[in-house]
């Protein structure tokens, strides 16, 4: 066989282990088989290969890997990955003795993540290239302008686990909304300009410039100059012509809610003036309007309503005409139309979304992005000439993003150059697909709410609460403590967590041979209340019990409860320092609640001194009672489950 004396399919090399096993692949596995083709990085000096599974196990040793994670279906062959380990370690080829654990496939809603599928979207010109920005490759999710931090803050929340799902990649959007409003600068971009004149303009065509803040939040990040004058263009959407087409369709009225402009209405120019409609000039064919004639309010610079003029309630940004820059803008949206591309059909491809780009030609940014762009670029080509740089410090385009105002996020493309600016839209301000939301107040809100649904929980201020301020953590005592009788790996116990009469909970947890049940008995301990109730091999769970792991598997884990101080009365709401007191869920049922406190559950963890804590955003919050911290007797470093 390596002498390639033998053709492709004749041999192949096995490992005979245990022709009676119930695991298929700790019968014969193939080890080598034979392959007459050139290798990527070999050329044609092999013609046997290694089968993965006799591979994996080899290379990981090799590189010195701890953990090896695999999906799922990789769990039946674990058994011959340690078999190839132990028989290989006694002859020195190998020194490191790696583990294999198994975790659930990451799915996304919307998204195929199959090589066999993406493969067909490149090679079937359905996408531009593996760096397409609607793909979900990193060179494509870079393209686009998702920033890593997005990325890190969505496996965080989204945690492991080893039941398989589909995660909305609304999560992922969301997150990436949260890093780039954060850490994105705010620009003015005109995606469908409109032009205004300013009819009662005196003076040179560029009279004044303002100096307005590059972060509404972030003062550090300095000011940008944005010139104004006698022409400038707005959205076209910021105009609704009651006299013209869209007008006539509506009946000759204004769309519900729009507060921007209208024939002979008001509007503010953010940072700038009011101005006002006073005539139309018409395509003739289509009776679309191309420029409006406007006249402008000097007293009412940067926000100022003078005495007498009712406040206008209308804000639109604007770019001056004589020094905007053009630009190309393309929009994208989610590929798939469909949460399962090709379940109904049995073909992912009838699933692609037509709209998933919009290319818009002729769009107008300020200045101050042009000249950002220009400096970005040629850093690049300057960094790009130096031989000495490595590809971990490579620059790339999609470092420079904004928040087009009232329009997106935005990221530079890998197209741009000197002469040509383009523009990649990351993700919208807001999600697009989400299902819209019932009139929120009144009696079927409230019931919406008791019922689980999912109108999104607010404090008593009406901000939107943090996800660990909805989970009802209560201090709870073990009363009575025993086996299941179906499943040894379950112990049932009765705890008081404080309920009304003095009714106690039924908690089925998975401590079977953990903990002595003679320890147990009247411990005071940390109890989740609030989750829908969950059979457990017949039994009904009405609470969970938090308990910090080691980690390990079967018998050889280890696990301590989480221990509340003995003079904290049951039923008291545990807190976190640091954080708002909590105001819980009645019932944490919907998906929305599921996932929140899926999420609060992976942040969660020991500390180096054996305080409980709630980790997010790298900042620690310890989980506290009015009788001081929880904490666990030993472990330390460890997750809370």
């Amino acid at each position: 066989m390596r002498a390639g004396e033998i053709k492709e399919g004749v041999h192949i090399v096995r490992a005979k282990i245990d022709m009676a096993s119930s695991n298929i692949n700790m019968r014969d596995p193939a080890l080598y088989r034979i392959k007459h083709e050139s290798h990527p990085s070999t050329g044609n000096e092999w013609c046997i290969y290694p089968m993965y599974d006799f591979s994996h196990p080899i290379q990981d040793s090799s590189e010195g890997i701890t953990h090896s994670l695999c999906t799922l279906e990789f769990e039946d062959h674990r058994p011959f990955y340690d078999w190839t380990l132990e028989k290989l370690m006694p002859s020195g080829l190998i020194t490191h003795r790696p583990r294999q654990i198994e975790f659930s496939r990451l799915n996304l809603k919307y998204t195929v993540l199959s090589k066999r599928k993406l493969i067909q979207l490149v090679e079937g010109n359905h996408v531009h290239g593996w760096d397409d920005p609607r793909m979900p490759t990193l060179s494509g999710i870079r393209r686009r302008g998702s920033p890593p931090e997005a990325m890190r803050l969505f496996c965080e929340r989204v945690g492991i686990s080893k039941v398989d799902s589909f995660i909305d990649v609304g999560d992922l959007e969301n997150c990436i909304r949260e890093i780039m409003d954060d850490t994105s600068e705010r620009a003015f971009a005109i995606l469908k300009p409109l032009k205004v004149t300013i009819t009662n303009w005196e003076g040179p065509e560029i009279k004044e410039c303002f100096e307005v803040p590059r972060h509404p939040k972030k003062e550090k990040l300095g000011y940008r100059t944005v010139p104004f004058g006698k022409e400038v263009y707005i959205e076209r959407s910021d105009f609704f012509d009651l006299e013209g087409p869209e007008g006539e369709a509506n009946d000759g009225r204004k769309p519900k809610g729009f507060k921007r402009l209208l024939p002979d209405g008001m509007v503010r120019l953010k940072y700038a003036y009011v101005i006002s409609c006073e005539e139309i000039i018409r395509d003739p064919d289509s009776r679309e309007p191309i420029e409006l004639k406007c006249k402008v309010y000097p007293e009412t610079r940067a926000g100022v309503t003078p005495e007498g003029m009712n406040r206008v309630k209308g804000i639109i940004q604007w770019v001056e005409a004589s020094t905007a820059i053009t630009c190309q803008i393309n929009q994208y949206d989610r590929l798939f139309k469909t949460e399962e591309p090709g379940k109904a059909t049995g073909d992912f491809l009838d699933d692609l979304n037509p709209d998933s780009l919009e290319k818009l030609e002729g769009c107008l940014v300020e200045p101050s992005v042009a000249i950002d762009t220009a400096d970005l670029i040629a850093k690049i080509d300057q960094h790009d000439k130096e031989s000495s740089n490595t590809s971990n410090d490579k620059i790339y385009h999609s470092e420079l993003a904004y928040q087009f105002e009232r329009s997106g996020y935005f990221a530079l493309d890998t197209s741009s150059s000197p002469g040509s600016t383009v523009f990649n839209r990351v993700v919208t301000l807001r999600d697009t697909w989400a299902v819209p939301e019932k009139k929120k107040g009144g009696k079927n809100n409230a019931n919406q709410r008791k019922r689980g649904g999912n109108a999104p929980n607010k404090s008593n201020n009406g901000a939107v609460l943090e996800d660990v301020r909805r989970v009802a953590i209560r201090a709870g005592t073990i009363l009575e403590a025993g086996p299941h009788p179906d499943a040894d790996s379950l112990i049932v116990c009765k705890v008081d967590c404080g309920d009304e009469g003095g009714e106690l909970r039924t908690v089925v947890a998975g401590l079977g041979g953990k903990i002595p049940f003679d320890d147990l008995l009247n411990k005071k301990v940390a109890c989740v209340t609030n989750l829908k109730p969950a059979k457990m091999r017949g039994i009904a769970s009405s609470a969970m019990l938090l308990a910090a792991s080691d980690g390990s598997e079967g018998v050889v884990e280890k696990v301590e409860l989480l221990n509340i101080p003995n003079d904290v009365a049951n039923g008291e709401l545990i807190s976190f320092d640091g954080k708002e007191p909590c105001e819980p869920d009645e019932m944490m049922k919907s998906k929305g609640a599921i996932k929140a406190f899926e999420r609060v559950k992976a942040c969660l963890k020991v500390g180096t001194s054996g305080e409980a804590l709630y980790v997010n955003d790298g900042k620690e919050h310890k989980m506290v009672s009015s009788g001081g911290a929880v904490t666990v007797n030993s472990l330390t470093e460890v997750i809370i489950q």
